[in-house]
């Protein structure tokens, strides 16, 4: 079995959720939804190309080896913008302030973001995968849009350095990936991004973890992170594993 292993490393990232009136909140990994804007977004596929979004979502399974999880941090926000009222098209924020000046409101809303999350990404491809996994790591490693951790101004601070590697299960795609440290030594890394026990989260088979081996404290989760439609914002529920190593 092949895995396409990536890195995500940043000061600030958000892991969209179920979103409710002002809060927006983040979970410690990224969702599904993410990971496909993610791949859509360094292969070019556009959020208004539904058909391509909906074939990148079934082709693919993911799993997450979460190294750190980073400490949130919740944002409050002020927003003025103009209602929707009407048919005027504000192109630019300099449109909504000029034109629509008469009809602005306040937006409010706490956002939450994690701080220097670090996290190992590996893609399986399916039977019916639009692209090869060698084609996903030239795409992430020259992306045709610009990638984020989630929102846009949480920008990535460590190269992806996606790596195509042959493996029996998961566990072991995470082992080989030849990691290097975020920062710029090892003794950095330990003293700023302390190791933790990893937490895997994984879609598709329980064995795809680790083979056959009994896993102590596996958990069966659901999120409503798989895309229906990206124009609509639309997304239904979807069944993942987690695990985590033991503590010493």
């Amino acid at each position: 079995m092949d895995y396409l292993v990536f890195r995500l490393y940043g000061p600030l990232a958000s892991w969209g959720e179920i979103a409710v009136g002002e809060s927006r909140h983040t979970a410690a990994y990224p969702s599904k939804s993410a990971l496909i804007g993610l791949l859509g977004a360094a292969l070019g596929i556009r959020r208004d190309q539904d058909e391509a979004q909906v074939t990148l979502a079934q082709g693919y399974l993911f799993a997450c080896n979460v190294l750190a999880p980073g400490s949130l941090m919740r944002d409050y926000h002020t927003t003025q913008v103009p209602d929707s009222v009407g048919k005027q098209v504000y192109r630019t924020r300099r449109d909504e302030l000029m034109h629509g000046k008469d009809r602005l409101g306040t937006v409010l809303s706490s956002r939450d973001y994690r701080c220097d999350s670090h996290i190992l990404v590996a893609v399986r491809a399916c039977d019916n995968a639009p692209f090869s996994l060698e084609q996903l790591a030239e795409a992430l490693q020259k992306p045709k849009f610009q990638l984020s951790l989630g929102r846009k101004a949480c920008v990535l601070s460590a190269p992806l350095a996606p790596t195509v590697l042959p493996a029996d299960h998961l566990q072991a795609a995470f082992a080989q990936y030849p990691y290097t440290a975020v920062l710029d030594s090892a003794e950095q890394q330990d003293r700023w991004l302390p190791a933790e026990p990893s937490r895997y989260y994984w879609e598709g088979e329980q064995t795809a973890l680790m083979g056959d081996v009994e896993l102590a404290g596996l958990q069966q989760l659901t999120r409503h992170d798989m895309p229906t439609s990206r124009r609509r914002w639309q997304f239904t529920r979807r069944q993942e594993w987690y695990w985590q190593e033991a503590t010493a």
